[in-house]
């Protein structure tokens, strides 16, 4: 029973998660794009933070409960790398894409009236032209095509669970400790969106785009956000969980092994005179 209840907690906490980092980070794209002048047109890097310290915030929310997924790649690589249970990874991942679609729903309760004015201001609409869709999920920027953008979104995810990965590896004496892994983690998010936002928006998380995007088809978007211009909703899914396994697999076989405290618990579990013998794969394999 115990058990059951944690579980139930665990899920509310990533169900939490998502939904403030899509509050958050919904609203400053919001700000950014729906006002003009836009307070953060000449000053994109602010975009960034505020989406890095939605992530910070969800961390030190929910962190202590669920260890903060708040992302279907997340929660694949851990299953794959970390030990964390699969009977656990639907359930995670469902709970995901409800906290991204409660995040969109605030947002737009709290953005509607200035949306309809940016897209009358503009002629556009919502069903045929996607008005004012970029608050909410991502799109394509100039000059990529759906299938550079797969490539990036695979290429960007990699770089976030590598981070990710040594930020939170217990054998890493570089990494930041405890409460400050939080905060560098969300720096780590503001930075890819520093160097590579304008590419696709920087999706790197499939309940992020998803979850915004399934409310937006039942709030009046309809195939402009499903399946979406050029079919793109699935490359916001399939380019992060692919990058994902990429970059968490690459820490954990090509920097993770050489690690000196890993190493020498190895050795200490083994004995001195067996040190000669302790491979790279050996140690790979250790929890």
């Amino acid at each position: 029973m115990d058990r059951n209840r944690q579980f139930v907690g665990e899920l509310i906490s990533e169900f939490i998660a998502v939904f403030i980092i899509i509050l958050i980070g919904d609203s400053v794209a919001a700000m950014y794009s729906l006002y003009d002048p836009s307070p953060y047109r000449n000053a994109y890097w602010g975009v960034c933070i505020v989406w890095g310290l939605g992530v910070t915030i969800a961390i030190y929310v929910t962190g202590a409960v669920s260890g903060t997924h708040a992302n279907p790649a997340v929660t694949l690589a851990l299953a794959l790398f970390r030990g964390f249970s699969w009977r656990k990874v639907v359930p995670y991942v469902a709970v995901q894409v409800l906290g991204g679609m409660a995040g969109a729903a605030i947002v737009y309760a709290l953005y509607a009236p200035v949306i309809d004015h940016f897209n009358l201001a503009h002629h556009l609409d919502r069903l045929h032209d996607g008005g004012a869709a970029g608050v909410f999920f991502t799109h394509p920027g100039d000059f990529i095509t759906p299938l550079h953008a797969l490539m990036d979104e695979t290429i960007l995810t990699a770089v976030l669970l590598f981070g990710i990965f040594a930020v939170t590896c217990e054998y890493n004496t570089q990494a930041p400790q405890a409460n400050s892994g939080a905060l560098i983690i969300g720096l780590l998010v503001a930075a890819i969106g520093g160097c590579a936002g304008y590419l696709e928006a920087w999706a790197i998380n499939p309940a992020r785009d998803f979850g915004p995007r399934l409310f937006c088809y039942f709030a009046g978007w309809g195939p402009s956000a499903l399946p979406s211009p050029g079919h793109y909703w699935w490359v916001p899914i399939v380019g992060p969980l692919a990058g994902g396994v990429i970059g968490a697999g690459a820490y954990q076989y090509l920097v993770r092994p050489y690690m000196p405290r890993l190493r020498d618990r190895v050795t200490s579990e083994v004995g001195p005179l067996a040190d000669a013998h302790v491979t790279d794969a050996h140690v790979a394999g250790k929890p």
